[in-house]
């Protein structure tokens, strides 16, 4: 039977998958146009799935040509002679598993990889290339994964520039070439000048201009999402609620393939036999998730993310080591999450352009937003859980007093919010004049995060973030409360918000909804109060 996998390529007779056929199709109308284009995506965006899915698709109409940088040790980019023989002795792999190379090319291949006195020459491989693009009896489409292990050094510009030189005579003197290149990786080929040394820079002559833009949306649909948990149904036989579950996952991982399906190996396999809760908290899973039905739903996804926010992995630990690395990418991931500032999508913007390559954001008709929710909580447990952060006093009295704002294995948001009123006025009742927006979001999830540390999710929801109210979004086993975040600036713009708070509870079907106001009015009343709107209860809090 089928599983779910997280780890190497998926294979659809192996693993459970989104169909990817009209992503292929999107790519093959690039390839049938005969463009050169580059596929960057973040770590674990499943490229590797998607060309290996992609070779079979075109393997009765082109000659593919797919190999992997990584197969080439560190030492074959050192000179032009290393990397012709390493990139020849991929070749000759290829040749192994059913690559159609003529006799005349395998012996040329050959003559590159023992060579030993007249060193060999890349203008000499691309010679070889050109006669066999000319005897083939189908195009040749060159794909290359893992390109960033070559992306730092001058031999690899070289490759570039004879794949340029080919591509343009190809046009203007009808000379043989390869059909089609596809070059795939996370780092973008246009950042290369960015790795190398001055002297370097100036060698470089945009070895890669003639690459046509590549805007395939790779990310996982709903429907999609949907479609794989019917095969998976099928299998089975949970009952869930299908698109429900499916909606539920992407709106926590927006599609990044990755994190969807760790999701749904975690519900199918790990959620009933997981073994790192203490004695206490496996008899609340005991009882909350007895079988595949009780895993599948909106409780079992959100505790599914909770879990893999608390371990590592290897994507988690490749995004955070950028954000520990680069200053300037973790000042701009601090203005989104905790400014509600809207920021301008420039791709000219060093730190935005590296937070966009990595994975962190995505361009949201041309503002900056965080790919997704799971992101999002994984850089706010960071920056919340710093040893400054840590130290401040009100970090110190939630953690200090998290139990008495939990009753039977519920949250107590009115009393989290009444004690955070006073705490707040105790600590910070002398300092109003250096708050803004940032700040207020900052204290109140500086309070609240160590409460529901280790049972509970939290997110901000993106549809409200601006520099006027944020919503969070607390799942704490299996409930949902949501509490809106603002400054005062007016009984007219409060009563907006109510409204805004009572529409939001509808979209999520709850009676019950919390406001934090901060006003610094000198006659304000703090304090918790009570607001009646419909069928809504609101509870305003106001420090």
């Amino acid at each position: 039977m089928k599983i779910f996998n997280t780890t190497g390529v998926c294979i659809p007779s192996k693993h459970y998958m989104v169909d990817r056929k009209e992503c292929l199709m999107k790519i093959k109308i690039m390839i049938d146009a005969g463009q050169y284009f580059t596929i960057n995506r973040a770590r674990q965006y499943g490229k590797t799935t998607t060309l290996t899915a992609l070779r079979n698709f075109l393997n009765s109409e082109y000659e593919i040509v797919s190999l992997d940088f990584q197969g080439m040790g560190e030492a074959s980019f050192s000179t032009e002679q290393e990397f012709v023989q390493g990139f020849c002795r991929l070749i000759k792999r290829k040749k192994r598993n059913g690559l159609g190379l003529p006799e005349k090319i395998e012996k040329e291949i050959d003559s590159y990889i023992t060579r030993k006195e007249h060193l060999a020459k890349l203008n000499e491989l691309f010679e070889t290339f050109t006669e066999w693009c000319d005897i083939s009896d189908k195009k040749i489409v060159l794909i290359i994964d893992e390109v960033d292990s070559a992306a730092n050094n001058q031999v690899f510009l070289d490759f570039l520039a004879q794949l340029r030189e080919g591509y343009i005579s190809r046009e203007t003197d009808k000379t043989p070439a390869f059909h089609s290149v596809i070059l795939a990786g996370v780092t973008d080929i246009k950042n290369l000048k960015r790795k190398l040394r001055g002297e370097e820079m100036q060698k470089m002559n945009s070895p890669w201009n003639i690459a046509s833009d590549f805007n395939v949306d790779m990310s996982l649909s709903t429907e999609g999402i949907a479609a794989m948990l019917k095969e998976y149904e099928a299998d089975h036989h949970t009952g869930m609620d299908i698109y429900n579950v499916a909606e539920n996952i992407y709106d926590y991982t927006n599609g990044y393939p990755y994190l969807v399906s760790r999701i749904c190996k975690f519900l199918d396999t790990e959620l009933m036999t997981d073994n790192q809760y203490s004695e206490r908290k496996a008899k609340q899973q005991e009882e909350r998730f007895k079988n595949l039905k009780d895993a599948w739903t909106e409780e079992g996804i959100s505790e599914a993310v909770r879990v893999i926010l608390a371990h590592e992995n290897t994507l988690f630990d490749s995004l955070m080591s950028k954000v520990n690395n680069n200053h300037d990418l973790s000042s701009v991931l601090q203005r989104i999450l905790f400014s509600g500032e809207t920021i301008a999508y420039n791709p000219y913007d060093i730190s935005i352009s590296d937070a966009k390559m990595y994975g962190f954001i995505v361009n949201d008709n041309g503002t900056v937003k965080v790919a997704n929710r799971i992101f999002e909580t994984l850089l706010y447990n960071f920056y919340l859980t710093t040893e400054a952060m840590q130290s401040t006093l009100i970090y110190r009295i939630g953690a200090r007093e998290k139990e008495s704002f939990i009753s039977e294995g519920r949250l107590n948001m009115n009393y989290i919010l009444e004690r955070f009123v006073v705490c707040y006025d105790d600590i910070y009742q002398n300092n109003a004049d250096k708050f803004d927006e940032e700040e207020g979001i900052r204290r109140f999830l500086l309070f609240i995060r160590p409460i529901i540390n280790g049972t509970g999710n939290y997110y901000i929801e993106a549809r409200t973030r601006n520099n006027e109210r944020m919503d969070l979004v607390v799942d704490y086993l299996g409930e949902r409360y949501v509490i809106e975040m603002k400054i005062w600036r007016g009984k007219a713009y409060n009563e907006r918000g109510e409204e805004q708070l009572s529409a939001y509870l509808e979209y999520y079907h709850l009676k019950k909804g919390y406001m934090l106001s901060y006003n610094f009015n000198k006659n304000k009343k703090t304090g918790l109060k009570t607001i009646v709107l419909g069928d809504k209860e609101l509870i305003e809090a106001v420090v």
